[in-house]
């Protein structure tokens, strides 16, 4: 039995993500194969060669909250003011985030990871999905994470690829291609309760963009969430932070951590009890035949 752990993207709501996989941890749940888009890719690529494991979770959780914006979406005038005068497609260098994704991956390819990774892009010119399972795993996650606008486009084998979640920010089908027989998505919700509008072009951009994919997610579960070997994970609802706001990563993964121990126990309970009733149905089914003979 294969099962696939599914993550979606959020930017710095990919906090989110490191909760529930402690609570999937503590119950032994652990994937066979991995499949990430945008801050899901950078999730997957950490856990993905290391132990499946609570401190594996515990160790990632650590990575989030030393977080800042600036270590991720740094301002850097020159590169935004090209991107403003269409002398560049971004206004955020790149460089920052591909520092931190080298800092913390082991692997340097995909299929060099102990738990198969695959992480999916979008093709900035047919507008379709990309599945990416081989080749350099910096460079793949930077093209799933690549914010159309925000971050730059990557350059795989000639093919311009940005974010994941433009295209599919649960990529559920790629788990179902992938022979997944139980499938755990960990999504990471949009904010549904903000105070205030986000502040600047930046703010605004990723804050759109995350609403955008979400929509996907969305269409996507309505597809495919009610088969009873994929479970959704909760995300923390009500949502208040905003996507560019990484301060609330700890607040964020003891929230989604809760409400993942609580969702994969009752889930449990219910799977327990509808085979104690399915067993029944055959034993009252046998002794209804037995007794015909």
């Amino acid at each position: 039995m294969s099962t696939a752990f599914v993550l979606s993207g959020g930017a710095s709501l990919g906090s989110i993500q490191v909760g529930m996989l402690e609570a999937l941890y503590e119950r032994d749940i652990q994937p066979d194969l991995i499949i990430g888009t945008s801050a899901g890719a950078l999730n997957g690529a950490f856990i993905a060669d290391r132990p499946q494991t609570v401190a594996t979770a515990r160790e990632l959780a650590s990575v989030w909250s030393g977080l800042s914006r600036g270590q991720v979406f740094p301002v850097n005038p020159l590169t935004g003011a090209l991107g403003l005068l269409g002398a560049r497609s971004n206004l955020v260098p790149g460089s920052a985030l591909r520092r931190l994704v080298e800092r913390h991956v082991v692997a340097e390819r995909l299929e060099e990871t102990r738990v198969p990774l695959h992480v999916i892009a979008t093709d900035v010119l047919r507008g379709e999905e990309v599945r990416l399972s081989v080749g350099p795993l910096v460079d793949a996650v930077m093209a799933s994470a690549a914010i159309p606008g925000v971050l730059p486009a990557v350059d795989w084998n000639g093919r311009m690829l940005i974010d994941g979640g433009v295209a599919n920010n649960a990529p559920l089908t790629h788990a179902l291609a992938l022979g997944a027989d139980e499938i755990y998505v960990l999504p990471t919700g949009t904010p549904c309760e903000l105070e205030e509008a986000p502040h600047g072009a930046l703010g605004m951009l990723v804050y759109g963009t995350s609403l955008l994919v979400h929509a996907r997610l969305a269409h996507e579960l309505a597809e495919l969430g009610d088969r009873p070997n994929i479970a959704v994970l909760p995300p923390p609802c009500p949502l208040s932070v905003q996507p560019t706001d990484f301060s609330q990563a700890e607040t964020l993964i003891e929230q989604s951590r809760d409400d993942a121990r609580h969702y994969l126990d009752s889930r449990g309970r219910r799977i327990r009890s509808s085979g104690r009733r399915s067993r029944a149905r055959r034993r009252q089914d046998c002794s209804v035949k037995s007794g015909a003979r």
